[in-house]
């Protein structure tokens, strides 16, 4: 059965995008906090509660039934606690909700900080085959089984015992145990396990209670670029000091300098005066759990994934993520690309410094996984593209950068764009490089593109019901050159608004004019619903329960750092807060970073540049300007990224047919026990 090109959420996932209140939020996060300290079998056993055998008054009594779920399902994690932390925020709530409850548990670090070290992928992007998770080695593109939790619910008669059957073609396997006691087993990929239990209680007639156990293994691809990846969230945020760096101004002299936040633990030169090596300085780096392409966690696209596994107790999700900042179609996805930087290291090992194409690493995998299991399919591709394609970093710095130098220097490097290149860029470049890439993924994703789920960007510069920001220095003072200019803002939000949005909902649906050759089988599956709730939560969107670093350091004047050299050196911000109490991670009005957050989160040095763009020492003044951009400025927060991943979602769902009913429970008397002496 096909599917619509084009979903759009029902009024209860508006419901669930609604403003959540905090004391929902503590109460999950509290929730939260109390389960991830239990020991790992203690936890299993919480994640499915057995239903009481008192039923409330007036009530019909439910039959006994065989439960069953799949135990750390989301596999990129390694270990159970990682995916229990969601399981028990995410629980009948929204991604959005369940981000903010962590948010506040973790108090703005970051749920990811830990998790980071404990994945299937490591932070070179390379897949671990095998992956041991939970003290069990598995193919991570391949499983060969899946482990699950099995109990009875329902009216379990007290000190019942069960004799339980499981048989997946192999053989009968028998245990035996109190009836309420869950089960721990493997259960074999691409198989059925029948279950089948009899329930003895004193003198009443033995019950036997039946049903079928298969884990539907879920393959799902995640491409494209910068918002695909995570970018502005790196995984484990930069920890700021409380004194000041240096950096220089563009063609300036002794004189002509500024300070702000240091790293924390740097104890090298901070003056300008006091060169020292990048080496030393990037061991104080954010992370990310892929720094070539700032891959996060927080992305859209594994929370998506993520969410699945949280929803669905009977499936499992295989995730392979490979969206990468900077990349375009034809530099990303089919070519080659500059990497973004490189993991902190303690050694003197070269910088790699390009990512291999995304689409090639894609058919490598499956390529891999089909040589292991010939049945092994790509059940999802998650796509965000096009916006490198049209230079959306251009019209970013063309609205930014202010000052007369930096912005000629911009020019002359190709830096800057202007609202008419990036016009005739989406008239002709990107409709070629899409129809390219339609063609690409057709025979990976089984001939049909409703299987891709194009997740549209949002408008970044709308706050108050889809007004335009204002502009002015506000969340940009971190450098002395920005300045976002009223009425360049105003015409990059409007094409963005009314020409780049609608022209990618055309592309990826085959409408308005844009010709496919089978339009049936090439229309992707297209998700904008988030763009409305992104209206209230621009860049420039500002609330009362922001966090209070925010409220009091980040002035709305646009004057939060000092500008007097002697004593920034030592107190950069004028608040006289030390930065370090910033946290990357609380909830907070604006979904988008503005390039003070990208500073504060991320504070991000080029490392992937040309030997012949690095600059002479860290307090160059290029560095100082793309320390305050590079790391993700004008990009979704993580609460911007949770609620993309709601809007995803249900789309996803729809595509996959994924069925939440139980199987089928069979009820009836346990076959008579064979008192009969055996045969001679």
């Amino acid at each position: 059965m096909r599917h619509p090109p084009y979903f759009r959420p029902n009024s209860n996932v508006k419901r669930v995008m609604a403003p959540i209140h905090r004391a929902l939020n503590i109460g999950f996060a509290l929730l939260a906090t109390a389960l991830a300290v239990l020991p790992a079998s203690s936890a299993v056993a919480q994640t499915a509660p057995a239903a009481s055998s008192q039923a409330m008054p007036g009530a019909p009594e439910l039959p006994l039934q065989i439960s069953w779920e799949v135990r750390n399902r989301f596999r990129l994690f390694r270990e159970e606690r990682d995916f229990l932390l969601h399981s028990q925020s995410g629980a009948g709530s929204s991604v959005l909700a369940s981000e903010q409850a962590l948010e506040l548990q973790s108090d703005g670090r970051g749920w990811a900080r830990n998790t980071v070290n404990r994945l299937c992928i490591d932070l070179f992007g390379r897949v671990s085959e095998p992956c041991t998770r939970d003290n069990v080695k598995e193919s991570y593109l391949t499983p060969v089984d899946h482990p699950v939790t099995i109990r009875l619910t329902g009216p379990v008669p007290v000190g019942a015992t069960c004799a339980w059957t499981f048989d997946d073609g192999d053989g009968p396997r028998l245990f035996t145990f109190d009836c309420a006691e869950p089960l721990n087993m493997r259960v074999r990929y691409g198989r059925s396990t029948v279950a089948m239990v009899d329930v003895s209680s004193g003198a009443e007639t033995p019950q036997r209670v039946s049903t079928r156990i298969r884990v539907r293994d879920i393959f799902i691809a995640g491409l494209g670029d910068s918002i695909g990846s995570g970018e502005g969230n790196p995984d484990r945020a930069i920890a700021l000091a409380d004194e000041g760096f240096c950096f220089r101004h563009y063609l300036g002299t002794a004189g002509a300098q500024y300070y702000r936040p240091s790293r924390a633990g740097y104890k090298g030169g901070r003056a300008c005066e006091a060169p020292e090596s990048l080496q030393v300085w990037q061991r104080y780096s954010a992370l990310w759990f892929n720094s070539a392409c700032h891959r996060s966690l927080y992305s859209y696209q594994t929370r998506t994934a993520l969410a699945l596994a949280v929803q669905y107790p009977h499936i499992a999700v295989t995730y392979l993520p490979l969206a990468c900042t900077g990349a375009t179609i034809p530099d990303g996805l089919f070519g080659s690309q500059r990497a973004r930087e490189c993991p902190p290291t303690k050694t003197s090992a070269a910088c790699q410094g390009t990512v291999n194409a995304q689409l090639s690493e894609l058919r490598t995998a499956l390529a891999a996984a089909k040589k292991r299991q010939p049945d092994r399919k790509l059940d999802l591709i998650l796509l965000s593209i096009g916006g490198n394609d049209i230079n959306f970093s251009g019209l970013v710095a063309d609205v930014i950068v202010d000052t007369p130098t930096e912005r000629a220097l911009f020019r002359r490097t190709g830096g800057m764009g202007s609202v008419e290149d990036s016009r005739a860029a989406l008239a002709r470049e990107l409709p070629q490089s899409f129809g390219r890439l339609r063609e690409a993924l057709k025979p990976m994703i089984g001939g049909d593109l409703s299987h891709v789920v194009f997740v549209s960007y949002a408008n970044p510069t709308l706050a108050d019901g889809g007004v335009p920001c204002r502009g002015g220095r506000a969340g940009f003072d971190i450098h002395p050159s920005f300045n976002a200019d009223p009425q360049r803002l105003a015409n990059v939000s409007s094409f963005v608004q009314n020409e780049f949005l609608p022209r990618l909902r055309a592309l990826a649906t085959c409408q308005s004019g844009v010709l496919c050759r089978d339009p049936a089988a090439d229309r992707m599956t297209f998700v904008d619903f988030h763009q409305a709730a992104f209206a209230d939560h621009g860049f420039c969107a500002r609330a009362g329960t922001d966090p209070e670093f925010d409220r009091e350091c980040f002035s709305e004047q646009g004057q939060s750092f000092d500008p007097d050299i002697v004593t920034a050196a030592n107190q950069p911000m004028l608040c006289g807060r030390g930065a370090g109490e910033y946290r990357a991670y609380l909830p907070r009005a604006r979904w988008i970073r503005d390039a003070n957050d990208s500073y504060f989160a991320a504070m991000t040095y080029p490392q992937g540049l040309p030997a012949s763009s690095q600059p002479a020492d860290i307090h160059d003044a290029t560095w100082g300007i793309l320390s305050a951009v590079y790391g993700g400025a004008v990009h979704p927060t993580a609460e911007g990224h949770a609620a993309m991943a709601d809007a995803a979602l249900p789309a996803v769902t729809s595509v996959l047919q994924i069925n939440p009913s139980e199987p089928d429970i069979v009820e009836e008397p346990a076959a008579p026990i064979d008192t009969a002496p055996p045969s001679r």
